[in-house]
């Protein structure tokens, strides 16, 4: 008898481990691809300037409305998530995000360029909110970990987005739908074999917005932390093609290759992160983050060749730390409404930062260059160093 008994509880930890990592490896391939035609665009861009004669500031106002339809209105998507529980939101993004950006030569002019773009963020938004909070339901320990491993998916998913589409460039399919076959095919697989998201707790309306007014302040802390990251990190991740191909002369692959690097740093920095939280706890990783990615971003933009490359690497690499951390972080103070929290900490925040910073950016390049734009993002790091020094240490995850 005991022996049998030994035997049921192991069998259930297995089968309850099971159920747990299926829909975490699903959501990593769904992230995954959602992020590659997120960051798309930036790789893009040179194509699209040429083809429709767009200038610097047009450029950026592309970047504005994919960051507007992909990120700022992800907490709408949070908050409809949390209400309906419905597969639908993750199952049909990636496929929806694959058509609309990878058509964007199809377009009619500069009009058709910004309704496809809308669509495709649309794609985007609606995945990021319920995948953010579902991804690591059932998971009790190291949950930063688990949360740094479905972020690194995305961010390899932007890392890879440049290749991906300068390689369908070199062939003159990048801009006419071929492109869209992947994500067509997770969202396939995603319908097949999603299983069932985990119901939570179905607060009223006024409770919801009771719980979330408890916490404002350290969720308002760490929604600015994330805002000043994202300045640097959206519009690096969008004008770093343009800035190397017209500043310093590289050729479309080269521009590409180098965002690419910049962006697997980026992912794997996020599962450091994770990890480094789960240790040391998350106030102290957004700290270190955020003065040393620094020195790194300033030696790519002042120096050249493979100093450049490699700071650029390493900048990316530590900003992209607190990414997981973040969420994490905001879950854990909002448990119930872990859809929208997650929304205003991976795409709100992101989106404002790029809605006001891309065409910003765009429009001092015009302005003056593209050297003096990015020479000018480095300090914003500064000033989120300074205010992580603010952040709550009682609101930091606990080591597992």
């Amino acid at each position: 008898m005991s022996s049998r008994a030994a035997v049921a509880p192991q069998e259930s930890v297995i089968e309850a481990a099971r159920r747990s990592i299926l829909p975490l490896v699903l959501f990593c391939l769904g992230h995954f691809l959602v992020d590659l035609y997120s960051g798309a665009l930036g790789a893009l861009q040179p194509l699209l300037q040429n083809h429709y004669g767009l200038n610097f500031t047009q450029a950026g106002i592309l970047g504005g409305v994919l960051v507007c339809s992909s990120s700022v209105m992800q907490p709408v998507y949070g908050l409809l998530s949390d209400r309906w529980h419905s597969r639908l939101f993750t199952i049909l993004a990636p496929g929806v995000a694959g058509v609309f950006i990878s058509s964007l030569g199809l377009a009619s002019g500069f009009g058709g360029l910004l309704a496809m773009i809308w669509m495709g963020g649309s794609g985007i938004a609606s995945f990021h909110p319920q995948a953010a909070a579902n991804a690591t339901a059932g998971i009790e320990r190291n949950r930063s970990g688990a949360m740094a491993i479905f972020i690194c998916s995305g961010t390899a998913g932007l890392a890879c987005g440049p290749i991906f589409f300068s390689t369908l460039a070199t062939h003159g399919v990048a801009l006419n739908g071929w492109g869209a076959i992947p994500g067509v095919a997770i969202s396939m697989l995603l319908l097949v074999s999603l299983p069932p998201l985990a119901a939570r707790s179905q607060a009223g309306h006024t409770s919801r917005w009771r719980d979330l007014h408890a916490v404002w302040k350290p969720l308002a802390v760490l929604y600015f932390l994330v805002f000043i990251r994202s300045i640097v990190q959206i519009t690096f991740t969008q004008f770093l093609p343009l800035y190397l191909h017209t500043q310093r002369d590289y050729s479309l692959s080269a521009a590409s290759a180098m965002l690419s690097l910049y962006l697997v740093g980026g992912a794997i920095g996020g599962l450091a992160g994770g990890k480094l939280a789960d240790r040391f706890g998350g106030r102290l990783v957004i700290i270190i983050s955020m003065i040393g990615s620094v020195p790194f971003l300033a030696l790519f933009v002042f120096t050249t060749g493979a100093v450049s490359a490699v700071s650029l690497f390493l900048g990316g690499l530590i900003l992209l730390f607190t990414i997981p951390v973040n969420v994490v972080m905001a879950q854990e103070l909002a448990p119930a409404q872990a859809g929208t929290v997650s929304a205003l900490m991976m795409g709100f925040a992101w989106g404002a930062a790029g809605l006001i910073f891309i065409p910003l950016t765009g429009w001092v390049s015009d302005l003056l260059s593209m050297q003096h734009a990015f020479a000018g993002l480095i300090a914003f790091p500064i000033l989120g160093f300074l205010l992580a020094l603010r952040l709550p240490k009682k609101c930091a995850p606990s080591a597992s």
